[in-house]
Parts: C-alpha cells; structure tokens; sequence
C-alpha cells in the first residue's frame, strides 16, 4: 500500500472517530448541563453565616464525573458533600459532622438556569429519626463569584432552614 493512500485511510479513520465525539459532546442531556454549571463552582470560596465563618474549596474528581464540596469550619469539622449526574436528575451525597449521610436527588433537570432543588431520598448513618439530619439543599448560583446554598433540617420532630452565602476566593482548574 502506497503511503498516500495508508495517510488517507489513516485520516479517514480519525475523522470517523473525532465526528462522533463532537457530536456526543454537543448533545449533552439537561441534567449534564446542569452538572457542569455546577462544577463551574470549582475553586475556594468563603463565607459567614450567623458570626461564623468557613471556607469552602469544590474540586472536580473521578474523571469529571462527580463535583466534591469540602465545607471547612473556622472551627469544627469538615464536611464533605459529593455531586454527581444519576440520568436526568442530579445527586448530592453529605458526608455530615452529625455522622449521617443524607441522600439527596433533584427532580428531572428541566432548566438548567434554574436553583437546583434536592430532596431526602435516603439516609444512612442515622441512629434515630430525632437525630439531627439535612433534609434538603438548594443551590443558587447568582452568578460567576457568588452563590447560596439553603439546607433544610430535621432535629427532634422540629425542622429548620440554615442559609449559607458564598464569595468566590479563587478560581479553580476547569
């Protein structure tokens, strides 16, 4: 076989693998959308809530495939809550210094623009259903350098919402 045409089956082969890449990348689902604007969090952030103030550093891990959310504490414990894409609704998994971890899920991501709204879908780690335990989470990207997150929690049969507001520090690797 003559070296142009071994460059040219060479080249056609290539075009046959980049053109479905591009076109898969194109066609990302709403719920995939809606992850990466997310992950656009990535880097340290700071914040303060009721004379508290904590730090907050989103790294994206596993391949791209999951956001973590490190919640550091002046003083306290860190914790730790994990992003990731379940088909057409996004899941968010706290690692809590309560020592539960709440499962929770959005419903099918319609717009990706929107807060995303997760709900308890389950819990693990906790002893009784009067321990204190998250049962919700919004998230409210205002835009590129501030954002809010809204938990929702039960303790004892009372629940209660903590509002947590965040400047961005430094921008992280994309």
């Amino acid at each position: 076989m003559s070296m142009k045409r071994s460059l040219l089956f060479w080249t056609v082969g290539m075009m046959a693998v980049v053109v479905p890449t591009a076109a898969i990348a194109a066609e990302k689902t709403k719920s995939e959308q809606a992850f990466d604007r997310l992950a656009s969090l990535q880097g340290e952030w700071k914040g303060e809530e009721k004379g508290s103030k904590f730090n907050v550093i989103y790294t994206l891990t596993a391949n791209g495939s999951a956001l973590m959310e490190e919640f550091r504490p002046h003083s306290g414990p860190v914790m730790i809550t994990m992003f990731t894409v379940d088909r057409d609704h996004l899941i968010a998994t706290h690692y809590c210094s309560a020592k539960n971890q709440p499962h929770m899920v959005t419903s099918a991501i319609t717009d990706v623009q929107k807060p995303l709204v997760f709900t308890l879908a389950g819990i693990t780690g906790l002893k009784s259903p009067d321990d204190w335990h998250n049962t919700g989470l919004t998230v409210i990207q205002e835009d590129n350098d501030h954002s809010t997150q809204e938990w929702t929690y039960e303790s004892k049969g009372k629940s209660g919402k903590t509002v947590f507001h965040f400047t961005r520090v430094r921008q992280g690797a994309s």
